[in-house]
């Protein structure tokens, strides 16, 4: 069990974005960056500086939405299971157990997201200053 929690949790932490401060190259015209596009010839005149965090703000939700998908089916898998155990023990137990376990990841889940909403955004406050 012990294991389980362990290898949950590292997956997890593997899981979380790291957030990096990335080099100024310019502003949104004429910067180096843009001219070294220019000249490449990449129509950069569509691309702004925030489509890299957004696209990765869209990964990090949709994987929370997968990880809500797979509580739920995991709460009504033990649900099910629980009803229909007829007075065995140990189906009522595995069914405790997935339960138990559902409900540790999501907390450790919304646990992680919560420390980096709250914690990411004061590091990237407190170095911009």
């Amino acid at each position: 069990m012990i294991q389980r929690i362990i290898v949950s949790f590292v997956i997890i932490i593997c899981m979380i974005p790291v957030t990096v401060s990335a080099l100024d190259l310019g502003g949104d015209q004429g910067g180096l960056l843009q001219n070294a596009g220019n000249k490449a010839g990449y129509d950069v005149a569509g691309t702004t500086d925030t489509s890299f965090s957004q696209g990765i703000g869209k990964i990090i939700n949709i994987v929370l939405s997968l990880v809500g998908v797979i509580f739920t089916v995991l709460m009504v898998y033990a649900g099910y299971l629980w009803m229909t155990a007829r007075g065995k023990d140990d189906q009522v137990e595995k069914a405790q157990d997935i339960i138990r376990a559902a409900i540790i990841g999501i907390i450790v889940t919304l646990g992680a997201y919560s420390i980096t909403n709250f914690v990411v955004p004061r590091i990237l406050e407190a170095t911009i200053k």
